[in-house]
């Protein structure tokens, strides 16, 4: 493995465990931690402010992770177009990683709009009370499914990534390069299977008119 794929890699690694580890412990920790301060008017200033604090690092982690994705793309793309179940991944992978930056955002747009609000009383971070506006009480609903729908997607997105990285052992790459080249071999024969069962049912069609 060359040095700069190494440094991709590492761009990548390192960006997805900060996005991964960082959702989580705000959900588990920032919003829970905020959620027992006794005064319920100042639970979700503290949260708010904990989460304007930890954007601008959550932001350069998903940077360096999309960095470290791009580059590895480029230079993993000949592998992609021939080892059999790498540009399936990569579909997957994609998929996720724009769920998730979706996601993501209209979090963050969602906690700007909570930061906006004051501080109104509240049960919890996404949890509203009776006296809580409705306006807010709708931005905390929401923000209830979202906090765990990014490390859903970014878990997940792990996950995708081991499995890549075991299909660029040697031998994962060498069983691939077969499958896509039996895939390839057995391709005419598939054809001319076809073409000559279409050529069977038309007479038969022809002689029922």
């Amino acid at each position: 493995m060359s040095e700069r794929h190494t440094a991709l890699r590492s761009m990548h690694d390192l960006g997805l465990a900060a996005w991964f580890g960082g959702s989580l412990m705000g959900a588990l920790g920032v919003n829970g931690a905020a959620a027992r301060i006794n005064d319920s008017t100042q639970r979700l200033p503290v949260a708010s402010a904990g989460w304007a604090r930890w954007t601008p690092v959550n932001a350069a982690a998903i940077g360096a992770h999309l960095a470290g994705a791009v580059g590895e793309l480029v230079t993993e793309s000949p592998r992609v177009a021939s080892q059999a179940g790498v540009a399936k991944m990569s579909t997957i992978k994609t998929a996720l990683t724009l769920g998730a930056l979706a996601v993501t955002g209209y979090s963050r747009l969602l906690g700007m709009r909570l930061e906006k609000a004051g501080s109104p009383s509240v049960e919890g971070t996404t949890e509203p009370n009776y006296q809580t506006p409705s306006n807010v009480a709708s931005c905390q609903r929401q923000m209830k499914l979202l906090q765990w729908a990014v490390p859903a997607l970014t878990g997940a997105l792990v996950v995708v990534s081991s499995y890549m990285g075991e299909q660029q052992k040697p031998g994962q790459v060498f069983r691939g390069l077969l499958g896509r080249a039996g895939n390839l071999a057995t391709a005419p024969a598939a054809l001319g299977k076809m073409a000559g069962m279409a050529a069977t049912k038309r007479p038969m069609a022809m002689a029922g008119k």
